[in-house]
């Protein structure tokens, strides 16, 4: 079973990435999903993103955005 989330992981940065054209997954599931998390870890460091016309697949804007969101949350590997 797992326990509440406590110590260093209430502070992990989140980024949720969504296409708001999904057809298995609703974008409102998404919405869902990120108002839970932001009630079990700190809500400043969720993000959520949607991609208009994107449909359950991935676009480029979303993969910058990841890059983004590693670039700046991971240190540079030398």
């Amino acid at each position: 079973s797992q326990g509440p989330i406590s110590g260093v992981n209430k502070d992990i940065a989140v980024l949720q990435c969504h296409g708001d054209c999904d057809p298995l997954v609703p974008v409102m599931f998404g919405s869902l999903t990120v108002e839970k998390l932001k009630t079990m870890i700190n809500p400043a460091n969720v993000t959520f993103k949607t991609y208009s016309g994107m449909m359950h697949s991935s676009s480029l804007e979303e993969m910058m955005d990841v890059k983004q969101f590693i670039d700046k949350h991971l240190p540079p590997i030398d």
